[in-house]
Order: C-alpha cells, then structure tokens, then sequence
C-alpha cells in the first residue's frame, strides 16, 4: 500500500481514515492499552498508509508526557543486559513507551554524564544497572531530578531507589556446594568488577560454601564480567584448581577457553560453572553448567515497577528479589568417582 506524504497530514486525517474519532487516536498513540486491539489495529494501519508521525515535541508540551524511558547498562555487547531490558521493553512497550539505551562501559564518570543526557531529554523515568560500588555524583544528580528510576540487576546501597534484582549469593552458594558434594576440593573463583553489588553479592555466596564445607584450598581473583577477563584471569592462576566458578557465563567460558589452550581438558581434568543461564551457554562445547537467572523476569517485573513509579501507584515491595536454579550440563564431572555419571546428563535442573 503506498504510504502518502503530505505535510497537512495530521491526527485528524488518521482519525477520518481508521473511522474513529481523534480521541481514540490519541488513545493508541498515548495509552494503547486503554483501547481494544481491533481500534488499535485500526488506528495503527491508517498512521501506516498515510505516513502519519506524531509531532513528540508538541505532544510533550499538550500532555505534559514525553512517554520517552530510559535505560543505562553497563554493557551493550552483553546479551544479559539486553535481554533484561527486552523484558522492561515489552512491558513498557504496552503502556505506550518509547526507549533510549545507553551504554557506560562499566565507566562510572560516563554513567553520570549519560544520566544527565537522559534528563535533558525530558525522559520520564530511568531504569539503571549501576557500573560501580559507588558514585557519589550520580546520587547527587538523582537526588536533584526528581526523575522516577528503578535500579535493575546491580544497585548502588547508599540509594534508596526501588530494586529488582536475584539472589546472587544463594545461587553462587548452591552450585559451589554442588562442587564440594561432587568430590571437588580446591577452587578458583573469577570475580567480576570487585565493588559492584552482584559481584560482590556472588562472591559472599562462594565464601559461605568455602567456610561451610571447611574448605582452605582456593583462589578468587577479581576482573570483568567478560569473555576476555575469564581468560586472562584463568591465565593468572597459581595453580590449577578442581573447579572453576564463573561470575558469570561470559567468565566461564572465557576460562574453558583458557584451560583448553593450556592443555587442560573440561570436565575430565577441571570442571567449570558459570552464572546467567545464557542461551548460547547451552550450546557451548561442552555444555555449561551454571545458575540460571530468571533475566527476562527481572527486566519485566523493572518495567513493572517503574509503570507503577510513573503511574503514580504505591510500591509494595522496593525491593523484589527472583530466585535461581542450577542447570547440570557437561562442564561438570564428579571427582574420585568417574561412573556416577554427571557428565552424562544432558540438562538437570536442581
């Protein structure tokens, strides 16, 4: 169908097409879920064929609402951040929001920088995974705002800001434990950024599986939460341990990397657990194990809270905490006893 452009081209002329009046068109453009999906159809395929946009500037300054959100994550290229911020997307998406996504690099000078970019775009509320243990001019920015934010994944504890995020360190205490009970006695953990608080909420879960089982024989190293970092990390050992525990998938498999150049074989000669639960985690030669993050749920329920937020609903809870599960693939092999069969299962959810 060819689109028609013309300048004198406007909410009506979509209103006169689709058969409905302009306040059902502001409607779908501004709270599509107030209207049913057949108007919403409707409405939708008259702005398709007349090539209708609606002027954002004008429309902030009728309604008072740019419907424009926000995100900051530390890292762009990981697929568990975005995945995160699908799941807020989708939820938001429906209540009518656009989105602008922002990358910091794990930089907490240009999470600060990029807060202030978002705010000059009038954005109306933040959604944030913090780069940092602390950063005290992005309190003082927030505090200056007034902007709706919610912190997702990673929170910075000094703020007090409504939280969504898992429970790190009884996921990382569960599948440690699971190391220990397969034989494993000496480990390595390779850490994210030191100060952030998953990093440091993971790690805390590794230590208490240390203490519990009285373990002495391990290292912890502290990097990023990066393919690169698992394998320069694992490069660094002293020694070559029983286990390796990944802050996250992307570690983990940067240490298989490693362990292979090396000349170790996994799980024969090292086993190697990971965290997330990503899609290509599955798929990697051997199969990982790994603590699987319910990481879509944690973006949607993000967006949830912050609709509630912007909406101007109580909070009952401010901070919402997810839990883990282990997944047993073949990156794990029972220590002393090789016919118990570990690497056998495919897929075990514990």
């Amino acid at each position: 169908m060819t689109k028609q452009r013309n300048n004198s081209i406007n909410i009506r002329s979509v209103a006169q097409l689709a058969g409905v009046s302009i306040s059902t068109v502001s409607r779908v453009i501004n709270s599509p879920e107030s209207v049913s999906e057949e108007l919403r159809e409707r409405v939708r395929k008259a702005i398709e064929q007349l090539g209708y946009r609606p002027n954002q500037i004008a429309r902030s300054l009728r309604t008072g609402s740019t419907k424009v959100v926000g995100f900051i994550i530390p890292d762009i290229t990981n697929p568990a951040f975005l995945l995160m911020v699908k799941g807020a997307e989708d939820y938001l998406k429906r209540k009518g929001y656009m989105f602008i996504v922002c990358g910091t690099d794990h930089n907490i000078e240009e999470e600060t920088k990029l807060l202030k970019t978002l705010l000059s775009q009038s954005v109306e509320g933040i959604i944030v995974t913090c780069s940092g243990g602390r950063n005290s001019s992005f309190a003082k920015v927030i505090q200056n705002s007034g902007v709706k934010m919610v912190f997702m994944d990673r929170r910075y504890e000094d703020i007090d800001l409504p939280y969504v995020g898992v429970d790190n360190t009884a996921g990382v205490e569960k599948i440690t434990d699971f190391l220990v009970k397969t034989g494993h006695r000496s480990f390595a953990y390779l850490s994210g950024e030191r100060n952030t608080s998953s990093a440091k909420e993971r790690l805390r879960g590794f230590m208490k599986s240390m203490k519990k089982h009285g373990v002495e024989d391990y290292q912890v190293l502290y990097g990023r939460f990066t393919f690169e970092s698992g394998y320069e990390l694992t490069k660094k050992l002293k020694k070559i341990p029983d286990a390796v525990v990944g802050g996250n998938d992307l570690v983990a498999l940067g240490a298989i990397e490693a362990l292979n150049e090396m000349g170790y074989h996994v799980p024969d000669d090292v086993s190697v657990v990971g965290f997330d639960d990503m899609f290509y985690s599955k798929y990697s030669k051997p199969a990982l194990t790994t603590v699987r993050q319910p990481i879509y749920e944690m973006g949607y329920m993000a967006g949830k809270v912050l609709w509630q937020l912007l909406s101007g609903k109580n909070i009952k809870k401010r901070v919402t905490i997810l839990q883990t599960d282990i997944v047993v693939r073949e990156t794990v092999k029972e220590r002393n006893a090789p016919n118990r069969g570990f690497t056998e299962k495919v897929e075990v959810v514990l």
